[in-house]
């Protein structure tokens, strides 16, 4: 009587390990692109948020100069929380061009977190 042994053989298993592992080439700098544009939208909005709370202050104080980032963020101001880029965590810049308001963002030239619209050059302020 032959006895029947159970399991995968070695040609079975190296098949599987190698469709894993085209599933991962395809599929992780698919990942990585993603989450790039993802941080790249959410440090756009975060610019937009500051850019908003900054042109309030302007309004309510009557003021021409560059609000500080202590007056706009804070658990009683216009954004509770002080946002940074998502990917550099770094915080952003927040100018008054003649009476605009600009913020960018430390990755702008390198990623383009650039809020649509804006010119690239802004004067720096804090």
């Amino acid at each position: 009587m032959k006895r029947m042994l159970k399991g995968f053989t070695l040609v079975e298993i190296m098949i599987v390990v190698a469709i894993i592992a085209i599933l991962a080439a395809v599929a992780i700098p698919n990942f990585i692109k993603y989450r790039n544009e993802s941080q790249k939208s959410s440090c756009i909005s975060n610019m937009k948020q500051l850019q908003t709370a900054g042109e309030q202050w302007c309004m309510i104080n009557g003021a021409t100069a560059t609000p500080p980032l202590t007056d706009l963020c804070g658990s009683d101001k216009y954004i509770k929380t002080t946002p940074v880029c998502p990917y550099a965590k770094e915080s952003y810049t927040i100018a008054n061009d003649s009476g605009v308001i600009k913020v960018t963002c430390p990755q702008e030239s390198a990623l383009g977190h650039i809020i649509p619209g804006q010119s690239t050059t802004t004067a720096s302020g804090t």
